[in-house]
C-alpha cells in the first residue's frame, strides 16, 4: 500500500522517528492506527454506557415501565 500523507503529516511521521517512537514510516502509522482504533473502542464503550444511563434514569423516574425478574420466570415457565 502507498499512502500519500502530504507535508505536515509527513513532518510528524519524521519527528516521530527522529524521537525514536518508531524505527521507521510504516511503524508510526501502524503505532497510528492502534491508537486511532483504541480511541474509537472507548467512544462506543461511553455510547453504550450514556445510552444505558439515560435507560436508568427513566427507569427510576418511572417513565418505562418494568417487570420483575419472578414475574418473567413465570410468565415463560422458567
Amino acid at each position: 500500500m502507498n499512502v500519500n500523507l502530504g507535508v505536515p503529516y509527513e513532518a510528524i511521521v519524521e519527528k516521530a522517528i527522529e524521537k525514536g517512537y518508531a524505527g521507521n514510516q510504516t511503524e508510526v502509522i501502524r503505532q497510528a492506527l492502534l491508537i486511532y482504533e483504541r480511541m474509537l473502542e472507548e467512544e462506543e464503550v461511553k455510547l453504550v454506557n450514556k445510552g444505558a444511563e439515560l435507560e436508568m434514569q427513566d427507569i427510576r423516574e418511572n417513565k418505562v415501565k418494568t417487570k420483575s425478574l419472578e414475574s418473567i420466570k413465570r410468565k415463560y415457565k422458567l
